[in-house]
């Protein structure tokens, strides 16, 4: 029989002193966010399946829970990732002419764990830009990013570029297939040169030396002259390494101390993005902490194709341990009692934002757990501060 207390595999509870040093980054995130002029939006955390796996959606089909809804008798979807909700919002209920920038902060659920260590219920945070088509919505998401990880305290950041369009222009011209354009993908994210050169048998021999070329098109800013020569010359592709050459250039400009990389086979989420995309890694973990880029075919499927632009944090649970709390915050200690000036005192205390920390009778010990530095109390009829 199973312990009533044991929880599914790869879901955790988050226990006092991390879920304080998590909710401090998500509210130093936001007021980020805020600064950029994005406004808060709260999705809900269940949708009807379709319309959290239409579109651009359909890749997180697997990692989404489903259930049927005993109300209506339609199939319910979890929430795997916020960002086609939040299109949803822009497309549908604000619908907007101009501009709008949005941004979030919530759990989503994943029906396998992304690595051995990782949680199944990711804490997302991220934000979008939508209505702008032009490379400066690019660079304020790509910026909002790496000051949002500035934020959470992460060092040793290195920015990795791609786009969506160049791969798309390698294979542009062929007729193949969706699952083996699926094969492709799938062994040039995995640099696989023997399943590229095997699955590209048949096409033309500019296509198969561009996929080729691909699998070693990483590194610095050398890897965009070589695209240049090794690639085939299409409008996709050039467009894509002049935005590239712009985005790092301006990034580089603002950001002096962030390494700048390129990848141009990283195929993450290659049904989704349909433009430039970025990946941030920091020192201290094996993956991306953050990941995002242009998606305009986002909100189509909710009736509103508009330019979309936007990242999110992998896990806001998982950046916690890469960088250190701030430690407990400085408390009052005071006795408990009925006397009416003491709870008043209190009362007068936490409302000018003090934290003060009763000592229920019989638990005198308790005041040890948190930081009191501080106790009330009486001297001469009247409730006092002194220093512990």
């Amino acid at each position: 029989m199973t312990s009533a207390w044991l929880l599914p595999e790869h879901i955790a509870d988050v226990l006092p002193s991390q879920a304080r040093h998590i909710e401090e980054l998500r509210r130093g995130l936001l007021d980020v966010a805020r600064g950029y002029g994005c406004e808060l939006v709260m999705p809900p955390l269940l949708e009807h399946i379709e319309s959290l796996l239409s579109g651009t959606g359909h890749e997180l089909d697997l990692r989404t829970f489903k259930l049927v809804d005993q109300l209506s008798g339609r199939t319910l979807g979890v929430r795997a990732d916020s960002t086609p909700q939040v299109a949803r919002i822009d497309a549908h209920l604000l619908n907007r002419v101009g501009v709008t920038r949005l941004c979030y902060c919530g759990p989503v659920l994943h029906t396998r764990p992304s690595g051995v260590r990782a949680t199944r219920e990711p804490l997302q945070f991220g934000a979008e830009i939508f209505g702008h088509a032009g490379l400066e919505a690019d660079l304020e998401v790509q910026d909002l990013a790496l000051d949002c990880l500035y934020k959470v305290g992460l060092l040793d950041i290195t920015l990795d570029l791609g786009d969506a369009r160049i791969v798309r222009g390698v294979l542009a011209g062929a007729a193949l297939s969706n699952e083996l354009v699926a094969e492709i993908y799938t062994a040039l994210a995995a640099k696989d040169a023997s399943a590229v050169q095997n699955l590209s048998r048949g096409l033309a021999a500019d296509t198969q030396r561009g996929l080729l070329a691909l699998l070693s098109l990483y590194g610095g800013r050398e890897v965009l002259a070589a695209a240049q020569r090794e690639l085939p010359a299409h409008p996709l592709i050039s467009a894509a390494l002049n935005d590239l050459k712009w985005l790092a250039d301006h990034a580089q400009q603002a950001h002096p101390e962030v390494r700048i990389s390129f990848d141009l086979a990283d195929l993450s989420g290659y049904a989704y993005y349909s433009g430039a995309r970025f990946a941030v890694f920091a020192a201290g973990s094996s993956d991306a902490v953050a990941r995002g880029g242009r998606y305009d075919e986002v909100g189509a499927v909710f009736g509103r194709k508009r330019p979309a632009v936007g990242f999110s944090l992998v896990d806001l649970k998982e950046l916690a341990l890469l960088v250190p709390g701030t430690g407990q915050r400085a408390a009052i200690r005071a006795p408990w009692a009925e006397d009416a000036t003491l709870r008043a005192a209190v009362r007068q205390l936490r409302s000018q934002g003090e934290t003060v920390v009763c000592i229920l009778p019989g638990h005198e010990d308790e005041g040890q757990e948190f930081a009191c530095d501080r106790e009330l109390a009486v001297s001469n009829g009247q409730w006092t501060i002194c220093a512990l």
